[in-house]
């Protein structure tokens, strides 16, 4: 499966309070009028939120619908195996769909969840070409050929050691795990699938897709980010006051400093960097910062400062 490579820096860095800090990170100085500038869109960017009713009385979810339970004990096979969705199914599973509740800090709602078999079906995601020594799954072809279903990015025609298993399911429960949604963390029903090759089970979001509220489109202020700022991509983690976030940064940008806006309803999120005056090779790398809120999330969105929209768990 074809994954885009992203370039990570190591240090997790922490900013604190309501405004940007103006601490001095990485290697290069804040900029107040940088600071001032991104105060200035982050109040708009607060303004133009305006979600739907769903997303103080439905259920929205703000992560994405595979969750691990625990520490898989990753090797770099599954782990391969894991990021592409690959599954064989050693025990039966039934079609059987049922109804659930959600357990909100605000509430409760119970929703029509789908079955075991179509959790699974949305987790597997095809099947790597069979490796030497290992047995095939009923109908896959020989070595060499396509699989006999394709993955999200087509046809896997990988034949390296780390791309030829398949994760085998030995068991399956309904259960619960914890997600965060527009209403803060929730307790929501899951399909749990034990996997033999791992330390805990992987679980499948069980809602109905009709069950679902969507995360609003993101109304943007007019014009492009004041040179020096930079997008968030998505959040890392969420821990009480505390914010993981990715920058969008370029590869030879210095001085990455992050920043935070907040506001009892709302949270804005981006960053600071300095730009290289030389030739720089065009890569976008993914940066890892962490900020201190005032006051625990709880079921504030966060907004990224450039596009507006609502910021999600990213996927594991």
């Amino acid at each position: 499966m074809r994954r885009p490579v992203l370039l990570l820096v190591l240090p997790l860095l922490l900013a604190a309070g309501c405004a940007p800090t103006g601490a001095d990170l990485f290697d290069g100085p804040s900029d107040p009028h940088r600071a001032e500038a991104f105060d200035q869109r982050a109040a708009q960017v607060a303004e133009a939120w305006q979600p739907g009713p769903d997303w103080r009385t439905g259920y929205v979810p703000l992560q994405g619908p595979t969750v691990l339970t625990g520490d898989p004990r990753f090797t770099p096979e599954t782990e391969a195996a894991f990021r592409a969705g690959w599954y064989r199914a050693q025990v039966p599973i039934h079609p059987t769909r049922v109804g659930g509740e959600i357990r909100f800090p605000d509430g409760r709602l119970t929703l029509p969840l789908v079955s075991a078999a179509e959790a699974y079906r949305q987790l597997d995601q095809g099947d790597p070409l069979p490796c030497p020594g290992r047995p095939k799954r009923p109908g896959l072809p020989t070595p060499g050929g396509p699989t006999v279903e394709p993955g999200p990015d087509g046809w896997t025609t990988s034949t390296t050691q780390t791309a030829c298993l398949s994760l085998t399911v030995t068991g399956v429960n309904l259960g619960t795990v914890p997600v965060r949604t527009s209403r803060g963390e929730a307790q929501v029903p899951a399909w749990l699938f034990d996997v033999e090759e791992l330390a805990a089970p992987v679980a499948r979001l069980a809602v109905a897709p009709t069950a679902m509220g969507s995360v609003p489109e993101p109304t943007a202020p007019a014009g492009p980010l004041p040179d020096g700022l930079v997008a968030a991509q998505d959040l890392a983690a969420v821990d009480g006051t505390r914010l993981t976030v990715r920058l969008g940064v370029g590869a030879c940008d210095t001085g990455i400093t992050p920043l935070v806006w907040e506001r009892p309803d709302v949270v804005v999120v981006g960053g600071s960097v300095t730009r290289a005056t030389g030739e720089c090779i065009a890569v976008l790398k993914m940066e890892p910062v962490t900020v201190t809120l005032a006051a625990p999330l709880g079921a504030r969105p966060v907004l990224d400062v450039f596009s507006g929209a609502a910021l999600s768990i990213a996927p594991r």
